[in-house]
């Protein structure tokens, strides 16, 4: 028995199909919605201050002038009658300090913010009656009327503001809403671009708007990516299709050779030779889409094993079943598989040569790349595959494998062509292929079918 542990998610999931933007956890049309109802509030609360301060000076202007006028009335009376009218008074004992000796002849004011029960504040005016040392006449304006209209007016100006608030909320979330649904059509277009589909498009532009224009430039960037992907396939097919026949030749002409050290030598590149070929032509018809599975119900630990007894390199198989022990407790075990052997375990509906492709590429390019042991562990629809070499380059768990590129030099010499197959084979099949590096070392891929 070997302990089993479950490897990490992989970085990389090469999941075929559509794929779409998460949506955010704060998406742009309530960010666009509040940036409009923030502006709102700080334009009512500008012109709401305004109008306060306004207000409240316009009170005290006027304030000031009736004062005046009124003074100006009661000290024409005064001094042809003698008496007080208009509520004039000789030096009040609340005149403010500043008015108790005001110049001769002339006219002042003070602002008095005082409030006594319902008087105050006020504004006074006050004015000699004669020259110096005369009393002081002086005139009380009471300003708590206008003021109490103009904290009227502020609470009418605060629900006013507040209903206009919740009327224009849900027209900015609306107004938003339809920008954010067309960006993220945009945004959705340009994921299942970056996914693959390269038939998707965003359609005809609505309106002539900064989003219409993205808009046409993702369709036009698609349109570009198509023409050159095809013309690369073409160009890939084309070769692939004119080696063929040369390197057929070569190859029986290799045959003719005498035996010896030059046939063996010119017959294993030869066959190197026909075997790139042969994956060229492999990928050619997995970008035209031309390839379809035939399903078919088979045990998934035989497949593997029987993909990997045919790659010939020494790699260990592992099904890992779950049993419940007597204390009801769920435990893992691992059994190692002979190659070519284990017809118990799982079954599963798929292609069984595609598989095989997979498995026995996979297999391959750990141990051309990687280091030993390499062990394929089968547990349940999934089969993993982890050597212990340098692990996975960032650049492939990145961008996910590319043809002609192995991503390092310390992962061996290749034509990066393995792990490319292996994806183009999964996408038909529907399984999930990720890409991971162990925590301990090495590189892991996980292969997950389907449940069909």
């Amino acid at each position: 028995m070997r302990p089993f542990r479950r490897p990490r998610p992989g970085r990389v999931s090469l999941r075929p199909g559509r794929v779409f933007l998460r949506p955010a956890r704060a998406s742009l049309r309530w960010k666009i919605a509040a940036l409009a109802a923030a502006t709102a509030c700080l334009v009512v609360a500008a012109v709401g201050v305004l109008v306060h301060l306004w207000t409240a000076q316009d009170i005290r202007s006027r304030a000031e002038g009736q004062a005046l006028n009124t003074l100006y009335s009661a000290m024409d009376v005064y001094r042809r009658t003698g008496t007080l009218a208009d509520g004039a008074e000789l030096a009040p004992a609340e005149l403010p300090a500043a008015l108790r000796d005001p110049a001769d002849g002339d006219r002042h004011t003070a602002h008095d913010g005082r409030v006594e029960g319902n008087l105050g504040p006020s504004v006074w005016a006050a004015q000699r009656t004669g020259g110096p040392g005369s009393p002081v006449l002086a005139v009380r304006v009471n300003m708590s009327p206008e003021l109490h209209t103009l904290r009227r007016l502020d609470i009418t100006m605060t629900v006013a503001s507040l209903v206009a608030l919740t009327a224009a909320a849900p027209l900015a979330v609306y107004g938003a809403g339809l920008l954010a649904r067309r960006l993220r059509r945009v945004g959705e277009t340009a994921s299942r671009i970056s996914a693959g589909d390269l038939d998707a498009r965003t359609g005809p532009p609505k309106g002539r708007d900064e989003v219409a224009e993205i808009a046409a430039t993702v369709d036009r960037m698609a349109d570009s990516l198509a023409r050159r992907l095809r013309t690369e396939r073409q160009f890939t097919a084309d070769v692939a299709h004119e080696l063929r026949t040369p390197v057929g030749g070569l190859l029986a002409a290799a045959d003719l050779l005498p035996p010896g050290e030059t046939e063996d030598l010119l017959r294993a590149r030869v066959r190197d030779l026909r075997g790139l070929v042969e994956d060229l032509l492999e990928i050619s018809r997995l970008d035209a889409g031309a390839e379809q599975p035939v399903r078919a119900r088979v045990p998934l630990v035989a497949v593997v094993s029987e993909a990997v007894a045919r790659t010939g390199l020494d790699t260990e198989v592992t099904e890992v079943t779950e049993r419940t022990d007597v204390t009801g407790t769920e435990v893992t075990e691992g059994t190692e598989v002979t190659q070519g052997t284990g017809e118990a375990g799982t079954t599963v509906e798929t292609d069984p040569r595609r598989l095989e492709r997979i498995v026995g590429n996979l297999v391959t390019n750990a141990h051309r790349h990687g280091a030993g042991p390499v062990r394929v562990t089968v547990e349940g629809r999934t089969v993993v595959v982890r050597d212990h070499g340098p692990g996975f380059p960032p650049d492939l768990l990145l961008h996910g494998p590319r043809r002609f590129h192995t991503g390092a030099v310390e992962r061996g010499s290749g034509h990066g062509l393995g792990l490319t197959i292996a994806l183009g084979q999964a996408r038909v099949l529907g399984a999930d292929l990720r890409l991971d590096n162990d925590p301990d070392g090495g590189a892991v891929v996980t292969l997950r079918l389907p449940a069909h």
